[in-house]
């Protein structure tokens, strides 16, 4: 039994050469090394494998069975290797597979539009998209599962980030309170929060920032909220304040139903931050960059 091998890829090239052209002078000639380096790291390679790879045949050499198997598979070893560092070349076209997720908004208004795009200029790289809030998103690029999350948090409340996880911020967007129609609140965001103290309140059911938000500036105006819902959609988050079941946090620049007055937030403000999540040194592969690339250019 073979254990714990250390082949050079450099070994199995020579190899693959001396099979092919029967001679190591002629080896040597072509990958432009001496005749002795060639036999002496043919010979360093059967010690690795622990078998004789060659056996003299008049004034040449020819592989034995067991070299002749070993150069059979230099051939895939060899391919793959190539392709590897292709694959990993800055400069190389983007191909292969790309694994991303994001939440639901992000997906619908930036992913989209690029993945339509990619299909027709870059038909040999396959994007693969998840539907993912931020928490989910961050568990499974730490766990290798994705290449790339589009993943968001407020500045009142900043997301806690692995070191191993680059951020490539992408854009910033001012929230507000979505209230019922008929109201009358205003002043800064302690004196609005403050005016709905006795309401219901309406967060996200699978990430936790817009309630720390909630939480955080009720705490500032005084009172502990009555958390209610638990809503992943800002659609429905908005037919429930229609419906008269609660407020909520909503962006400043969504189209609102009627029925629904957005309260701008001042003092703390409330900030939206979006970011393109990638593990520490994957930027550089073709694929994550050309997509990095055209977030940057779309957002």
């Amino acid at each position: 039994m073979l254990n714990n091998w250390a082949v050079e890829t450099r070994r199995l090239r020579l190899l693959l050469e001396l099979s092919r052209l029967g001679s190591m002078r002629e080896v040597s000639d072509v990958l432009g090394v001496t005749t002795s380096t060639v036999s002496q790291q043919i010979a360093v390679l059967g010690r690795e494998v622990g078998a004789d790879l060659i056996e003299p045949d008049g004034r040449r050499v020819r592989l034995t069975p067991a070299g002749r198997r070993l150069a059979d598979h230099a051939v895939k070893i060899l391919a793959a290797v190539e392709a590897a560092y292709a694959d990993l070349d800055p400069g190389a076209e983007p191909t292969g597979c790309l694994r991303v997720a994001g939440y639901v908004t992000a997906i619908r208004r930036f992913l989209l539009p690029i993945v339509a795009d990619l299909a027709v200029t870059h038909p040999k790289l396959e994007l693969l998209m998840y539907e993912h809030e931020p928490v989910e998103a961050f568990t499974l690029l730490a766990a290798d599962d994705l290449d790339l999350a589009l993943v968001y948090d407020y500045t009142l409340v900043p997301a806690s980030i692995d070191a191993t996880v680059e951020l490539t911020p992408l854009h910033t967007a001012s929230w507000g309170l979505g209230v019922p129609a008929e109201s009358t609140a205003s002043g800064n965001a302690l004196a609005v929060f403050g005016q709905f103290r006795d309401e219901s309140w309406i967060v996200n059911s699978r990430n936790t920032a817009d309630e720390n938000v909630v939480r955080a500036i009720a705490s500032l105006a005084g009172f502990e909220p009555r958390i209610a819902h638990y809503i992943d959609g800002l659609e429905l988050v908005q037919e429930l304040i229609v419906a008269g079941l609660g407020v909520g946090l909503l962006p400043i620049d969504w189209p609102t139903l009627p029925g629904v007055r957005l309260l701008p937030l001042a003092e703390p403000a409330v900030t939206f931050r979006s970011y393109a999540a990638i593990r520490q040194g994957r930027g550089t592969w073709p694929p994550l960059a050309l997509l990095l690339a055209r977030l940057r250019a779309a957002i």
